[in-house]
């Protein structure tokens, strides 16, 4: 699963160049893909159709997913900076 693969590899970037901030940021990662159960329409409109974009500020994520009638599936946690093609 790429969002899951894309949460190590940022856990393991931070744990590596900024030890002080990863276990917080991992945590606040995985806290706004937890409100999505109430608020699943809080992200913008999504580049690609059918997904939505939610900005983590005031870190550097983007968290990208999409919404049908049961569930919410978190596809991307991806760097602000990051090309998203």
């Amino acid at each position: 699963m790429a969002a899951a693969d894309d949460l190590e590899g940022i856990s393991n970037y931070l744990h590596l160049h900024h030890p002080s901030f990863a276990n917080s940021t991992i945590q606040r990662l995985y806290d706004a893909a937890r409100s999505l159960k109430q608020f699943p329409y809080v992200g913008r409109v999504g580049k690609k159709s059918g997904t939505r974009e939610l900005v983590l500020a005031p870190l550097p994520y983007l968290m990208i997913y999409c919404v049908d009638e049961q569930s919410v599936h978190i596809l991307r946690f991806l760097h602000a900076a990051q090309d998203r093609q």
